[in-house]
């Protein structure tokens, strides 16, 4: 797997492999080979030991919208952006594909507020639904920039993870 890091505006290339008889990671950063094991303690948290040094690395936020990381090691504060490039091509190919996306609902709730309607323009990652799901309301966002053909959510109906709540094409 390779990476494109980007740490406090510095650009970096990490690849990844795991070997097969160890279990261990294999590791190149910027085409040098790097020695390192890592354990994830907790969701937020990765404990490294890279070329025989300890060091901590705790996540302290997420941008959603730009994916940049908040990171904290040895008490300095980083900003980090990652990037796959597989993923990115993939994720450019659906939101700019031609035809017709489907919105579908990400866990099972209930539709609070339609903040579009059917026939109305909109833009990538603009607001069309929201959803209550486990007391918080979450804002369901256009995949793409389009029109919004049809809007099944109806304001106090219960929705299933996966079904469909709007169609943009």
């Amino acid at each position: 797997m390779t990476f494109d890091i980007t740490i406090d505006g510095n650009p970096h290339r990490v690849e990844l492999n795991r070997a097969e008889a160890t279990g261990r990671w294999l590791c190149r950063l910027d085409g040098r080979e790097v020695a390192v094991d890592v354990v994830q303690p907790s969701r937020d948290a990765l404990s490294l030991l890279l070329d025989g040094r300890s060091i901590e690395v705790h996540r302290e936020a997420v941008a959603s919208d730009s994916g940049e990381l908040k990171l904290a090691v040895g008490g300095r504060r980083f900003t980090a952006e990652v990037r796959d490039p597989r993923a990115l091509r993939s994720r450019r190919a659906a939101a700019h594909g031609e035809g017709p996306k489907n919105v579908t609902a990400p866990m099972p709730g209930k539709i609070v507020r339609r903040l579009v309607e059917e026939g109305q323009q909109v833009e990538s990652g603009a607001g069309l639904l929201v959803i209550e799901a486990m007391k918080m309301q979450n804002e369901i966002k256009a995949p793409k920039t389009g029109t919004v053909r049809q809007l099944s959510a109806v304001e106090g109906a219960a929705v299933n993870a996966g079904d469909v709540l709007a169609i943009i094409e």
